[in-house]
């Protein structure tokens, strides 16, 4: 049985909880890691206390804003990533690099195990475990949630008996995940796949500007480099397209979505950077991708995104897909220019780039025209030259 445990900590209730929990059950040290992805919310100085006030002997915080940016997001803009075409993997980008972080802290601090405070029935546990799996196969892994049986208001008891310092209350009926890329919200009145979601708790896509947006996105070898000709870090970029979109209610996402355990669930999202940087990327790759090399990548975006959506970012099948897809991008530079309207629109107005495919002369049927029309008989004809001769042999298609 392990005798030190590193604990993904978040500072919410169940966390909180299995600080304490992990001690009295298994007779364990905890050192809580809690990794800032760009949640915001309190701060990390007082989710560290009540980490101690909990009973852990240590508590640290990483820094990971710019790595989830880096090293997460961006990949996942090059992928045009969304699973089952409209989730852009909030949550699902965020735990690979939490993943890393707990991992490496356990390692520093001479533990033999790490622990999540995942449920049975969610998606995270699989992305928590299995990615421990990938990078550390010694180590045990704990999942206190799944053991304990208690309910919300248990757990609120649990807290309370231990003068664990929690916000949470039992009146609180939203469960939400933030990070960078964005916010999602489940649990409470949205479990009803028929409740409106017009009055819940919006933050990221709440109106506060009825006058249109209109900015223009750089790119360079498929990554967004600056809004306005003004270079940013991808943190930043993120993070000031999130205000400036969502400002006119533009991100939100309702959906029901296919867990990995089998369950179906109403998921409530808002992404307003993430959805605008997939669609202007996917725009651009429009202009600057060769045909065949567009269409395969339209074919294995879905399976990307599904590999991650599954816990699989550190698998050998996500790094040969993410070798593909690098190499698509090398040619992907340049500018889209976008607008935003409340409540909640989008449109791409306008995109160039210097290495783009557009050839204004063989596309235009004015006098600049330069494509071969009368070529295009002998490739009709060739083209269709199977079909043609089956209709021949058997007197036509039947319809």
């Amino acid at each position: 049985m392990a005798k030190r445990v590193a604990l993904a900590y978040s500072g919410g209730l169940d966390t909180s909880v299995a600080v304490r929990w992990l001690q009295e059950e298994y007779g364990v040290e905890v050192v809580a890691v809690a990794v800032d992805v760009g949640q915001g919310g309190e701060s990390f100085d007082e989710i560290l206390a009540r980490a101690k006030a909990a009973g852990a002997v240590e508590a640290v915080v990483v820094d990971a804003r710019e790595e989830l940016a880096r090293d997460f997001c961006i990949p996942a803009i090059k992928a045009n990533a969304r699973y089952e075409g409209k989730y852009p993997l909030v949550s699902s980008l965020s735990r690979p690099v939490i993943v890393r972080h707990l991992v490496a802290q356990a390692k520093a601090f001479g533990c033999d195990a790490v622990a999540h405070g995942c449920t049975g029935k969610g998606n995270d546990q699989v992305r928590f475990e299995v990615g421990t799996r990938a990078l550390a196969p010694e180590m045990e892994i704990l999942a206190p949630a799944r053991v304990w049986g208690m309910s919300r208001e248990e757990c609120v008891a649990y807290a309370a008996q231990w003068n664990i310092p929690i916000e949470q209350t039992k009146e609180k009926i939203y469960s939400i995940d933030e990070n960078l890329w964005g916010r999602a919200i489940e649990c409470g009145r949205i479990e009803d796949p028929w409740h409106t979601t017009k009055l819940e708790p919006f933050t990221l896509t709440k109106v506060t500007s009825t006058d249109p947006v209109e900015l223009i996105i750089g790119f360079n070898q498929g990554v967004p480099v600056s809004i306005d000709g003004v270079e940013m870090s991808p943190a930043a970029l993120i993070d000031e397209l999130n205000k400036r979109a969502g400002a006119t209610g533009f991100g939100r996402l309702d959906m029901v979505e296919n867990r990995r355990v089998g369950i179906k669930s109403r998921e409530v999202y808002e992404c307003p950077a993430a959805l605008a940087l997939i669609a202007a990327h996917s725009d651009l790759e429009d202009l600057c991708l060769e045909r065949d090399v567009a269409h395969e990548k339209l074919r294995l975006e879905p399976r990307w995104a599904e590999l991650v959506y599954d816990g699989m970012w550190f698998s050998p099948l996500k790094q040969a897909l993410d070798a593909f897809i690098a190499e698509t991008q090398r040619f992907v530079t340049g500018e889209v220019r976008m607008s935003f309207e409340a409540p909640g629109l989008m449109r791409i107005d306008g995109r160039r780039s210097p290495v783009g495919l557009y050839d204004y002369e063989l596309a235009t049927y004015d006098a600049a025209d330069t494509f071969r029309h009368q070529d295009a008989e002998g490739f009709v004809r060739i083209w269709g030259l199977g079909i043609s001769t089956w209709a021949q042999r058997h007197g036509g298609v039947d319809r």
